[in-house]
């Protein structure tokens, strides 16, 4: 329980006995020898705690206290404390008063040196973890300590990330409002209201004196950091955490900067959620914007910026949260006959793959099929499938031209034709390779293709199944006909089938199968029936044991008396694999091995739930 403001020597003494505090009254203890003042947010936090005054000490160096404040700099000794402090408090229970009483103690170090922690390198790290553990209030002051210096550590390639995690801590407190209530009523028995902010009029307030400096913050490689961050938390939504990148040469225009571009496309990621018609509004201003620049030679405008790295992002965004009507529009003005130039730029071809990604309706998706789908050999020869990939995934999603694009694909990779060489497919279409260069054939151009060897094909191994060759074969799989595929994964061998099932990449190829509403029981069992033989290899490996337990959980009775009969044979060695051990507790496997009969109940009990469970779905 929260402790009021007098109780600070008690604290100090639950440390000390902890072995956090200074062993001596003579060490810098509460007050470490970075000088009496802690930067200019900790104003008057410098007084040690009752029963331990010390003299002031005098700055080192005889350099003036103003230039400790304008340069905090953070002691050995503080660093240690603070290290074993985030220590002992990651290993202590996570409720109680003990616990209450280190939180409170620390963060009261935290604010007396805040400027000086949250500016060094491996202090910065320990504080934005140590903001985690911290109540409302220490929040509020450890943030106050900071408010005065906000635009140096705003800036600072250490401070910024202080700021961002403080910033983050909000969903987490303010979802506890009764800690906040409890302190509340406290200060009101002991008299003493709180000359604090509350959390909400500090973030008010933060942003605030960023908008009035708007333009600086994101324009500067570190504060467009906070921006970025107020937007999500303000907007009520948090998004992946996003990768720093160096700064780049200044742009004038704050549309196209390097570092500006990226608070752009969080708050169009924050209002397309939140605020779809600010959203809407704030494209229309970027592509008009960027449509009345110089003109290209080439077409429009726009094109300039689809070829430019950092414009090139902030357009990805723009097509991922457009509405289909303002999309369609934006292809007829601007990328209609275009299209194979882009997908053959090393940079435009990403915008290029997000229009693909937004595509959800047969109106955009034929003239862009029409136009793209006859460069699509040449795509993938000048190494960027993404957009091949992407291309197949809108055709997936609008259920159009579906036959067509297998037809592309296959001509592409060289198993077209003869026909016989169709149940190479999947091998070829998973390593991204070319029929002849997969099975290592010297074919003269002009000359007729041979047929397709079957024993050539089953002794060569699978190869090397890639991220992107995965995802095709997944969005072929959930196609309305996916048959060209199954033939293809049913000809497989049951040591290349489980090379596939056990790839990173390739065990998502069978969960496409599990899952994919084109593929019927019977083609599902018709596929799996090859990995008869490999259970134990599969349930002893990473992702292959993940594949086991997704084909256990759909497998019927006898199918799962198989698999458990064949896992049985080998008990002692999945028991020892740290993979194994997991499968053989999902299967039941020693119930199965002594008591066959209470497992088949257990198993048929476990069956008639899922059918049930199925049919209630189903209607």
């Amino acid at each position: 329980m929260p402790c009021g403001r007098g109780s600070f020597g008690g604290r100090t003494r639950t440390l000390v006995h902890m072995g956090l505090g200074p062993p001596s009254p003579h060490k810098a203890g509460r007050r470490f020898p970075a000088g009496g003042k802690r930067g200019r947010g900790a104003k008057g936090s410098g007084r040690p705690p009752p029963g331990r005054r010390q003299p002031p000490c005098p700055p080192p160096d005889g350099s003036s206290e103003s230039a400790i404040d304008a340069h905090p700099h953070l002691s050995s000794e503080a660093l240690g404390y603070f290290r074993r402090a985030l220590s002992a408090l990651k290993e202590a229970p996570e409720t109680g008063e003990e616990r209450e009483l280190m939180v409170h103690n620390v963060m009261k170090e935290v604010e007396a040196q805040a400027l000086a922690l949250a500016t060094n390198r491996t202090g910065s790290e320990i504080m934005q973890e140590l903001l985690g553990f911290s109540p409302p209030k220490p929040l509020c002051r450890v943030w106050a300590a900071l408010r005065s210096s906000l635009r140096f550590v705003a800036c600072h390639r250490c401070g910024v990330h202080v700021l961002q995690s403080a910033l983050l801590q909000l969903p987490r407190l303010l979802r506890s409002p009764s800690e906040k209530e409890e302190e509340d009523v406290e200060e009101e028995e002991n008299g003493k209201g709180s000359p604090l902010e509350t959390l909400e009029e500090l973030v008010l307030g933060l942003a605030s004196e960023v908008c009035d400096d708007f333009l600086f913050y994101c324009g500067d490689t570190h504060g467009s950091f906070v921006v970025r961050t107020l937007l999500q938390v303000l907007g009520g939504t948090l998004l992946e955490s996003e990768r720093a990148r160096h700064r780049g040469s200044q742009s004038p225009v704050f549309i196209t900067d390097k570092i500006s571009s990226f608070c752009l496309q969080v708050a169009l990621q924050i209002l397309h959620r939140k605020r779809p018609q600010l959203c809407a509004h704030l494209c229309s201003a970027v592509i008009s914007y960027l449509s009345s620049r110089n003109s290209s030679a080439n077409g429009s405008p726009l094109l300039l910026f689809l070829r430019d790295q950092t414009s090139s992002r902030l357009l990805e965004q723009v097509l991922l949260v457009l509405e289909p009507r303002r999309l369609q529009s934006l292809f007829e003005d601007h990328f209609r006959g275009q299209l194979q130039a882009l997908a053959a730029h090393p940079i435009a071809n990403f915008p290029l793959q997000r229009l693909l990604d937004a595509i959800t309706t047969p109106e955009l998706l034929s003239p862009v099929f029409e136009e793209l789908s006859p460069a699509l050999e040449a795509v993938l020869a000048q190494g960027h499938p993404g957009v091949v990939i992407a291309l197949v995934g809108a055709c997936r999603r609008v259920g159009a031209h579906q036959a067509q694009v297998l037809q592309l694909l296959l001509e592409a990779f060289h198993c077209a034709e003869p026909s016989s060489r169709q149940v190479a497919c999947v091998p070829l279409f998973a390593t991204l390779m070319a029929y002849e260069v997969y099975y290592g054939l010297l074919e003269e151009d002009g000359a007729v293709p041979a047929e397709h060897q079957v024993d050539m094909a089953m002794a060569r191994a699978l190869g090397d199944v890639t991220v992107l060759g995965s995802l095709l074969l997944q969005h072929l799989l959930h196609f309305s006909s996916p048959g060209t595929i199954l033939q293809s994964l049913g000809a497989l061998t049951g040591p290349q089938l489980l090379t596939l099932a056990q790839s990173p990449a390739g065990s998502h190829v069978l969960d496409a199968i599990l899952t994919s509403p084109s593929v019927t029981r019977k083609q599902r069992r018709r596929v799996l029936k090859t990995l008869k033989g490999q259970y134990v290899a599969l349930a002893c490996s990473r992702h292959g044991s993940r594949v086991l337990d997704a084909i256990w959980s759909g497998a019927a009775l006898g199918a799962r008396k198989e698999i458990a009969a064949e896992l049985g044979e080998r008990n002692q060695e999945l028991i020892r694999d740290p993979f194994g051990h997991h499968v053989a507790r999902n299967v039941a496997l020693t119930t199965f091995l002594k008591r066959r009969e209470a497992w088949e109940q257990q198993q048929g009990a476990v069956a008639k739930r899922r059918r049930a469970l199925n049919s209630i779905l189903e209607d």
